[in-house]
């Protein structure tokens, strides 16, 4: 019963820090919360949560804020996640169902995540090396050039151009394109990249079709690229950050920090990331909350938000699990 009710005397101060930037006071939770124990009851659960390294008091004769330690608690005894409402998930089927390309289901994601969370946004492309070939078409353009479109399962789509030294009738054109279609079909992209290498390429015609089929599958450019929206968003904290925002603002122009903060795609659950627990100690004023995002079960990249420690977690993990849902639909129907 005791740890019970310390922990909901954690949960009030969470709550309450988080939503008015000041530290929490034992007269201020008697007040806003039904905790059915008396005011020195509760002084004495903060003694406690204090001693045990979960709350702090940032000034003499302050209220208490939580620490990286009692956010960690906070989180993982999480039972319930605020649900979101008819509007926001109208919004998010709305917004993200008109993408008319993947720039644009990246793009659109990361200013909807922005705009539910309050918070810094980041999506990653999805990895290249990680995706299966979903379809192939080749086009004449003339009797010499052909188009190749690839087409993967993250909804990527690369086009090239093929010159050809001869002109290229219908029949052998089908021909090549079955021959393509029975190696890389639904095949990981090694594994395509090997099948291709395998097939003949005798033909004057099939070899540099085949060449181009490659060069496309193996340019990994995307692979760690990624989007970031709702900097402004930070300046609402005003300085409700321990430290210094300029380390964040940094990192935020750099790719590789990022996915590194991001950490490994997963599918299924969410992870946060709190404080000192994230890769880089100069951002130990952060959090990171992140999800992975593809077809199927299959997490093919990492979507997330940035902020400070003093975050909804509860509405923020909620939002980013919905978008990335939306966006791992949106990738299974492509």
């Amino acid at each position: 019963m005791q740890d019970d009710r310390r922990l909901a005397v954690l949960r009030a101060i969470v709550e309450d820090y988080v939503a008015t930037q000041e530290p929490v006071g034992s007269k201020a939770l008697v007040e806003r919360h039904s905790l059915g124990v008396s005011p020195a009851t509760v002084r004495n659960d903060m003694a406690a949560l204090e001693e045990e390294g979960f709350i702090t008091q940032p000034h003499t004769s302050a209220g208490r804020i939580p620490t990286d330690k009692g956010y960690r608690l906070f989180v993982d005894r999480l039972t319930t996640l605020k649900p979101m409402t008819v509007a926001e998930k109208r919004a998010i089927a709305t917004f993200l169902d008109g993408a008319v390309d993947l720039d644009d289901v990246v793009h659109r994601s990361v200013r909807l995540l922005s705009q539910l969370t309050r918070q810094v946004a980041v999506v990653q492309y999805p990895t290249l090396s990680r995706s299966t070939v979903r379809h192939v078409e080749l086009v004449a353009l003339a009797p010499n050039r052909v188009l190749v479109v690839l087409i993967l399962s993250t909804g990527r789509v690369e086009q090239r151009l093929v010159e050809l030294e001869q002109p290229i009738s219908d029949d052998d054109l089908a021909d090549i394109r079955t021959a393509v279609h029975r190696a890389v079909i639904g095949e990981t992209i090694a594994a395509a990249l090997t099948a291709l290498r395998g097939v003949d390429q005798g033909g004057a015609a099939l070899s540099p079709v085949v060449a181009t089929l490659v060069d496309a599958m193996s340019d990994h450019r995307s692979d760690e690229r990624v989007v970031v929206g709702g900097t402004a968003n930070l300046a609402r904290y005003g300085d409700s950050f321990d430290v210094d925002v300029r380390p964040l603002l940094e990192a935020l122009e750099e790719h590789v920090v990022l996915l590194k903060l991001l950490g490994e795609a997963h599918s299924g659950g969410v992870m946060v990331r709190i404080g000192h627990e994230g890769p880089y100690e100069e951002l130990a004023s952060t959090s990171v909350v992140s999800t992975g995002y593809g077809p199927g079960d299959e997490a093919l990249a990492s979507l997330g938000i940035v902020g400070p420690t003093r975050m909804d977690y509860p509405g923020t993990m909620v939002a980013v699990r919905a978008v990335a849902r939306y966006v791992s639909r949106i990738l299974d129907e492509a």
